[in-house]
C-alpha cells in the first residue's frame, strides 16, 4: 500500500501543532509523553478543540462535528495528541466510539441530546462492560435491566471502569432477555451517572496514571428513551463500536516517541551497545507495523468495509509496540531510570494499561485465532 498525506492533511497537522503550542503549558509538546488523567485542564482544552470543530471532525455537522467524511483528519488529531501525552484525557473515547455508536443506532432525539455536548467537550462518559464474574466475556454478564412501564430497573455491578468518577453518563450493557436468544439477550443503556441507585468507588491499583472504578446499580431506574437500539439488540452495535475502540488509541505513536528519547539518552550516556541497538530497531519496526495496521482498519471502515479480524490484529500489534518499547527502556535504563516516576517506570505502566484497556491482549489473540486463522474455539 502506497501511503502519503495530502497537502490539505499536512496543512491541518501544522495548524493543529501550532494550536497545541499556543494552548498547552510550556514544554508540554516536547516532554516525554505519558497518559494525561482527567483534570480541569483536559476539560478546558477539549472545549477549545470543540469550538474549532476539531474534537469530532469526523462527525456530521448537524451533531456538532466537523463534517469530514475522510477518517484521516481524526487520525492525525489522535496521533499528534497521543504523541504529546493525550491532553484530551478521556474525551478520545467519547469521540472515537461512543459518539459514533449513537450516530449509528440512536434515535434522532438521542443524537440531539447526547452528541452536541460531546462534540463541544462538555460531556464525559464511561463504559460499563466488565463485571466481577465476567471480564472480557461479555456474554457472561449478569447485570439485569427489567422493563417497568416507561423505565428499566437496572441491578448489577461493573468493574475496571475508567473515568467513572467524573463521568456524566455510562454506556452500559445489561441483560434484558434470554442468554441463549437473539443477541444473547443484551441491550445498551445510556445511563445518567447521577441517577438514584448508581454509585461509584475507585479501585486501588498500581496504575496511578489511570484510575479505575467499581460501579453498582441498585435498582437504578432509567428511562426507556435512553435505551440505544432495540431491546436485546446490543451485539451488532457493540461489534462496530469495538472496532473503533480497538484502533482508537494510537499508543504506538507515543511508544515510538518514548523509544526515540530513551535511545538518545542511552547514546548520550554511552550505554547504547549493538545488542540494545538491534532491540531498539525491532521495537521501532513493531511500532511502524502497528501504525500500518491501524491505518488499514481506518481505511476499510471509511470505505464501508468491515475490517473483521484485522481490527483485533491491529489492537494486538499496538500492545506489542508498547511492550517492546518498555523492554528496550528497561534494558537501556541507568539506575536513575528504575525509580518510580521515571521514563522506564511510566512506560511499563502504560504497557500494562495497553494490554488491559479496550479488551485484554489475550482476548484479541483469541479473536484473531478464531476469525483470522479459523481455529476452533477452545472448550
Amino acid at each position: 500500500m502506497e501511503f502519503g498525506w495530502s497537502a490539505e492533511e499536512e496543512a491541518f497537522r501544522a495548524e493543529l501543532l501550532a494550536f497545541a503550542d499556543a494552548n498547552l503549558p510550556a514544554g508540554w509538546t516536547t516532554r516525554i509523553p505519558g497518559e494525561e488523567p482527567y483534570s480541569d485542564f483536559t476539560v478546558e482544552f477539549c472545549r477549545k478543540l470543540g469550538a474549532k470543530g476539531w474534537l469530532a471532525p469526523h462527525w456530521p455537522e448537524a451533531y456538532g462535528g466537523g463534517g469530514d467524511v475522510s477518517p484521516w483528519r481524526f487520525t492525525i488529531l489522535s496521533e499528534e495528541l497521543w504523541a504529546m501525552g493525550e491532553p484530551r484525557g478521556s474525551q478520545y473515547m467519547n469521540t472515537n466510539w461512543i459518539g459514533p455508536a449513537i450516530i449509528a443506532a440512536g434515535t434522532e432525539d438521542q443524537k440531539r441530546r447526547f452528541l452536541p455536548p460531546i462534540a463541544a467537550g462538555e460531556a464525559l462518559w464511561c463504559q460499563g462492560f466488565s463485571e466481577p464474574g465476567a471480564g472480557s466475556d461479555l456474554g457472561a454478564m449478569s447485570t439485569k435491566a427489567v422493563r417497568d412501564g416507561d423505565d428499566y430497573v437496572i441491578t448489577g455491578e461493573k468493574v475496571w471502569t475508567s473515568y467513572a468518577g467524573k463521568a456524566h453518563h455510562c454506556f452500559l450493557l445489561a441483560r434484558t432477555g434470554d442468554p441463549a436468544g437473539e443477541g444473547q439477550g443484551i441491550s445498551i443503556f445510556l445511563v445518567p451517572m447521577d441517577a438514584p441507585g448508581v454509585s461509584v468507588a475507585p479501585i486501588p491499583s498500581m496504575l496511578d496514571i489511570h484510575v479505575i472504578h467499581h460501579l453498582k446499580f441498585d435498582a437504578a431506574r432509567v428511562s426507556a428513551a435512553n435505551r440505544l437500539g432495540p431491546e436485546n439488540g446490543a451485539w451488532p452495535i457493540v461489534r462496530e463500536a469495538l472496532v473503533n475502540e480497538r484502533v482508537g488509541a494510537p499508543r504506538h505513536i507515543r511508544a515510538a516517541r518514548v523509544l526515540d528519547q530513551v535511545v538518545a539518552a542511552a547514546k548520550a550516556a554511552d550505554r547504547l551497545e549493538d545488542r540494545a541497538l538491534a532491540a531498539a530497531g525491532e521495537a521501532r519496526a513493531v511500532c511502524l507495523a502497528a501504525r500500518a495496521l491501524v491505518h488499514k482498519v481506518r481505511q476499510m471502515g471509511a470505505g464501508g468495509r468491515d475490517p473483521g479480524a484485522l481490527a483485533y490484529l491491529a489492537r494486538a500489534a499496538v500492545v506489542d509496540a508498547e511492550r517492546a518499547v518498555a523492554d528496550v527502556a528497561a534494558d537501556l535504563a541507568g539506575p536513575e531510570d528504575l525509580t518510580s516516576g521515571s521514563v522506564t517506570d511510566g512506560e511499563f505502566r502504560t504497557a500494562l494499561i495497553a494490554g488491559l484497556g479496550g479488551g485484554s491482549y489475550e482476548t484479541q489473540l483469541n479473536l484473531v485465532a478464531r476469525l483470522w486463522l479459523k481455529l476452533p474455539k477452545a472448550a
